[in-house]
């Protein structure tokens, strides 16, 4: 049970990668009561850091204490799909005691195995009730169901242990949007300890403060995410006014040392033209010298410490001001005239099953944001239209260059560069060509030699992306599934960016409603058991829980 004493401790805490790259070198945090959003950039460590806090990895240096019992949702965990529901939710022994006390066996170790936990399936059903799962029960196997379904199901037998902490990993990834407002219910019911990295801002509106991860520390920001954009903005706004006094105040120190420096050389032609003119006895214009030296020295390191002074405190205030650097995708091939024909689906019926009934058309630089619940068939659409799956029957005709960015983001070759990566998919464009392409996705200079296989979770993302927008010939149809999954808020940032400027026709596959109004869909459809039709936004944000 939950108690007010409940807390996770992390002191001095060290850890650096195989490579040896430093994630945190004397870490200090305390996780007290109430619901924390972790959130940070690809690659900072909050993935990292919780494995640490449960002990999947230990550090090089420090302590980590949790103070009650801890549950953990990973980002990646399979379930065995042999086992069963109740087997899940840890009841599966006490279930069995008590179905063979109620039908008359009294053996003493049925009594045992249940204890004091005689309404233990009306709480799990309960449980799965609140998670919209009671249609699932506890005999079923876990292969039967949905992958959304089984991250529920990860998440109900936590609730039903009621531990003291709990940590969630990306706990939204993949979830249809029903799925996401139990689980977002779920969090906001939480009175414990509760711990959730995420990119998702509906789910990050639900905690009571943001710790963001960054260059291996912690800053804290009282309140939602709302109230974190509001206070970063607020101390940007405060860091380049800071830049801007330091920028002058340095600007004001170089003129002053290059005064000075400028009386100092005449102090010293005037000495000298004394000196040979012999105006006064040797030894008297020798002390003046000497003391013109001595002051002259003084004086010239008295201007060059304020002037260093003056670029540390430039420094330092560039440092607190975030460098928000934009992918720039500008690229005249892929635009698409206003109604021609893009794509025509006729009569197909899909390979695990969904029909798309009659003609589906798609023309003109339209922007189609296809949603529905998970399993209905969004993926395999997008695959069939891909061409990597072939349709039961129908036809599926695509009348420009298209390309599809699958959720899995496993289009690079991991042994080869940035560079080399893109020039696969456009083999007649130059060297120059690709690395002057590629600065528009942030690969700059040395960073489109970097090797696939040592890239960040946003850097990949970048790359494949840009090896997709950059193919020959340049893709017209761009079709992305589940594209914000696993990515930080920069890379969905920088992703917006890129879709606005891109002049050709979408299709994406997506929960994230809040990222489809910023990209502009011009039409909603949505699909379900009876097949692909057309919706409205409305409608999507309010997408039913049945089906």
């Amino acid at each position: 049970m939950t108690t007010s004493t409940s807390s996770i401790t992390c002191t001095s805490l060290s850890y650096a990668w195989p490579d040896g790259t430093t994630v945190f070198d004397d870490l200090t945090l305390v996780f007290g009561q109430g619901r924390t959003g972790l959130i940070g950039l690809n690659g900072s460590g909050k993935s990292t850091l919780v494995k640490l806090i449960t002990g999947e990895l230990a550090p090089a240096a420090g302590t980590v204490r949790v103070a009650g019992e801890i549950g953990h949702l990973p980002q990646h965990a399979a379930l065995d799909t042999s086992r069963r529901v109740d087997d899940v939710l840890g009841i599966a022994r006490t279930r069995a005691a008590l179905h063979a006390i109620e039908a008359g066996d009294a053996r003493e170790e049925h009594f045992t195995a249940v204890g004091d936990d005689w309404d233990v399936e009306e709480r799990a059903l309960a449980t799965l009730g609140g998670l919209g799962l009671d249609h699932i029960g506890l005999d079923r196997a876990v292969g039967e169901v949905s992958g959304g379904e089984s991250v529920l199901l990860r998440l109900a037998a936590l609730l039903l242990r009621r531990p003291d902490v709990l940590l969630l990993d990306e706990p939204t990834n993949n979830l249809d949007l029903y799925a996401r407002r139990r689980l977002y219910a779920a969090v906001e019911a939480w009175t414990g300890v509760l711990v959730v990295v995420s990119h998702d801002r509906e789910l990050l509106e639900r905690v009571d403060q943001i710790a963001e991860l960054r260059s291996g520390g912690v800053t804290w920001y009282g309140g939602d995410f709302t109230v974190y954009e509001e206070q970063l903005a607020a101390a940007q706004e405060a860091a380049e006014r800071l830049v801007r006094a330091a920028g002058s105040d340095l600007r004001r120190q170089q003129r002053e040392l290059a005064d000075a420096q400028v009386k100092l050389a005449r102090r010293k032609r005037y000495g000298q033209k004394m000196w040979d003119s012999k105006r006064e006895p040797k030894v008297v214009m020798g002390e003046r010298k000497r003391q013109a030296q001595v002051s002259a020295g003084k004086h010239r390191i008295m201007h060059e410490e304020r002037l260093a002074e003056a670029r540390e405190r430039l420094d330092h205030a560039v440092e607190a001001v975030r460098d928000d650097d934009e992918i720039r995708v500008d690229l005249p091939s892929t635009a698409v005239p206003q109604g021609r024909s893009v794509l025509t689906l006729s009569g197909v019926h899909l390979a695990h099953g969904t029909r798309v009934q009659g003609e589906f058309e798609l023309r003109g630089p339209e922007r189609i944001a296809l949603v529905g619940r998970n399993g209905a068939g969004k993926s395999t659409f997008l695959r069939t239209v891909a061409g990597e799956l072939a349709p039961r029957s129908g036809e599926v005709v695509a009348h420009v260059p298209l390309r599809f960015l699958p959720q899995r983001l496993d289009l690079l070759d991991e042994d080869l560069t940035v560079a080399a990566n893109v020039a696969r998919f456009a083999p007649a464009t130059t060297d120059n060509q690709i690395r002057a392409r590629l600065a528009r996705f942030l690969f700059k200079g040395a960073r489109a030699d970097q090797q696939a296989a040592g890239l960040s979770g946003g850097e990949r993302f970048r790359a494949t992306l840009a090896a997709l927008m950059l193919a020959d010939p340049a893709p017209q149809l761009l079709m992305l599934d589940e594209p914000t999954n696993n990515l930080d808020m920069a890379s969905v940032r920088q992703l917006t960016t890129a879709l606005e400027s891109y002049e050709g026709a979408l299709i994406v596959a997506s929960h994230d409603i809040r990222f489809l109004d910023s990209i502009g869909i011009t039409r909603w459809l949505r699909m379900d058991g009876d097949g692909l039709r057309d919706t409205t936004a409305e409608e999507a944000r309010g997408e039913p829980g049945t089906g």
